[in-house]
């Protein structure tokens, strides 16, 4: 099994699109104002935003983008105007994570595990 694509919610898909295409995204459909869907700039994944009438309500969606050279990414993000809720920061999980909300307030953390990402030490 592979991990096709995500989907999330917004009020504005035409704003939300420009905020992912800001963050390195590649915009391969477009069907405004109801649905929009990007390839990831590496691998095969893709991912996606369609209209909502309303948000979800509770903790919502944490989208998590991998970046190995995190530090340059979010201070080239920063350049252009993005604001992060956290700098890069090295976890307890062995992940250097920085966090940020999209135009909808979903969460999304960048972050650079290299090999921690799948093998951390007390994998089973």
């Amino acid at each position: 099994m592979n991990l096709n694509q995500v989907t999330i919610p917004s009020l504005n898909v035409e704003k939300a699109t420009e905020f992912y295409k800001l963050l390195g995204m590649t915009l391969i459909v477009e069907a405004y104002p109801h649905y929009v869907r990007f390839e990831c700039p590496h691998g095969d994944s893709t991912f996606s935003i369609h209209k909502v009438d309303e948000l979800p309500k509770g903790n919502g969606i944490i989208i998590y983008f991998e970046n190995n050279d995190l530090d340059g990414l979010v201070k080239d993000l920063k350049n252009k105007g993005v604001i992060f809720s956290s700098d890069p920061e090295l976890k307890a999980w062995l992940w250097k994570e920085a966090h940020l909300y999209d135009p909808d307030g979903n969460h999304i953390i960048l972050y650079s595990a290299n090999e921690n990402r799948k093998n951390p030490p007390w994998r089973i």
